[in-house]
């Protein structure tokens, strides 16, 4: 059952906190998950939260750690002497250790590094910490367990044992050669009823997917996610075994992502919290809020330029708002669905049956709803036939147009190598605007003469 944290719950560890109760709080806390914990931790103060984290024992604190937004772990982490962040990063996977220290200050980096045991974790995150954090490198652990092609089974068991103790989880045995080379996995299956002089070289599997350290890690949850892996193999330039990417780390990528273009489909062209300060979300969406405004001003300029209709057909000014609001939300509705196709690699076909495609979409569309209009317009706002038909006309056109725009545009951007999520916001919805006011007046002016 899903832990929940109540306001009662949160001040009796604040008043536990404010008497120096360190007994009743890890007795309170210590069936609690850690991922728990870290919730409750963000609902403290920073003091609150440093003392909490003091007191509890440091395999559950290092798990903490990673569960804890950016700002509070940055709070707590200054708070701590290099010794004591290396403590930590000692009870975690050399993926998360290099992440942490990723975070840190420049100065506190190489201290921190210092300070660590084991000389050959040290090792290993001080060479993760050279790759991209958005490549396979920066996403993978070292931690894994491979086999030799030339050994046998019996061989095998026994160094799998060996190094199945620094790995807090098996997801898969990969089969390397002596200059470590990727060869391919080993099924269990196989493993536990074969002869135990049998040689790997004999039943390893040599079809395996893997990525390279340079792979983007979206495209890492593509591959992921297509194939329903657990987990994936990284190699270097050479071919050679460096590292594993476990699913858990393909979410975060996921969530990631999902949130970066959520945001900019809402118009914020930065990675913004709520709880950022005002300088900052203030920065992410001004821009498109500018853009907007500039987007407004066009159409305003427009609509002057059109106000020999407004005179001779003041009833056509009433029609204005619909025009661009549905421009605006049939061009959304065809970049959403193109952003989604492109992000999930499912788009088929050449430009030209998709062009065919969205064109008769918009005329079908458009067509029941210019109907409607024509009949709305003569009986609910008693306007004549000759409007009705002006602006089912125009709206028909406005559609076609709007999804056309809404379909090539993120197909251009994702062409020059732009974010493709950036047309599903503000972007397509302004320019569509000021496009479908423009064909609206122009259709207008020619059927009405004017």
């Amino acid at each position: 059952m899903e832990f929940k944290i109540s306001k009662d719950f949160i001040a009796q560890i604040e008043q536990y906190i404010e008497e120096n109760r360190e007994e009743q709080l890890q007795a309170l806390l210590e069936d609690i998950h850690y991922a728990d914990i870290a919730e409750i931790m963000e609902e403290l103060d920073s003091g609150e939260a440093s003392y909490l984290f003091h007191i509890l024992d440091s395999e559950k604190t290092a798990e903490i750690l990673l569960e804890l937004d950016e700002e509070v772990r940055e709070k707590i982490l200054k708070n701590l002497s290099p010794k004591e962040i290396a403590e930590e990063l000692d009870e975690l996977s050399t993926d998360d250790a290099a992440d942490i220290i990723a975070e840190l200050p420049e100065g506190k980096k190489g201290e921190v590094i210092s300070e660590l045991i084991d000389a050959e974790h040290a090792k290993d995150i001080v060479d993760l910490l050279r790759y991209d954090e958005n490549s396979a490198g920066g996403l993978m652990g070292k931690e894994l367990v491979k086999v030799n092609e030339n050994w046998n089974v019996l061989t095998c068991v026994k160094e799998m044992r060996a190094q199945a103790e620094n790995v807090q989880r098996v997801h898969s045995i990969y089969v390397v050669d002596d200059d470590n080379k990727l060869k391919g996995r080993l099924s269990l299956k196989d493993l536990l009823t074969t002869s135990t002089k049998t040689n790997i070289s004999d039943i390893y599997i040599p079809k395996v997917d893997y990525v390279k350290v340079t792979t983007p890690d979206v495209e890492v949850a593509r591959i992921m996610q297509k194939y329903d892996l657990e987990a994936i193999p990284v190699v270097d330039e050479l071919g050679r075994l460096v590292g594993r990417i476990t699913i858990d780390d393909i979410v975060d990528v996921i969530k990631d992502e999902a949130d970066k273009d959520y945001q900019l489909a809402a118009g914020i062209s930065q990675d913004v919290e709520a709880d950022d300060s005002i300088l900052d979300l203030t920065k992410a969406r001004l821009p498109w809020l500018v853009l907007a405004l500039l987007g407004g001003f066009i159409s305003v300029r427009l609509l002057n330029s059109f106000d020999a209709a407004m005179e001779n057909h003041k009833e056509l000014f009433f029609f204005t708002p619909l025009i661009a609001a549905m421009a605006g939300n049939v061009g959304v509705q065809s970049s959403a669905i193109i952003v989604q196709g492109l992000a999930n690699n499912s788009i088929s076909g050449s430009l030209w049956n998709r062009l065919i495609k969205e064109v008769s979409l918009s005329l079908l569309n458009g067509a029941i709803l210019a109907v409607i209009l024509i009949l709305g317009s003569h009986f609910l706002l008693n306007k004549s036939y000759d409007l009705g038909i002006t602006v089912s006309v125009s709206l028909i056109s406005v559609i076609v147009i709007a999804s056309l725009i809404g379909t090539f545009v993120p197909i251009l951007l994702n062409k020059f190598g732009i974010d493709p999520a950036l047309a599903t916001g503000p972007f397509i919805t302004t320019s569509n605007d000021i496009c479908g006011i423009l064909i609206y007046f122009s259709i207008a002016k020619m059927l009405l003469g004017f």
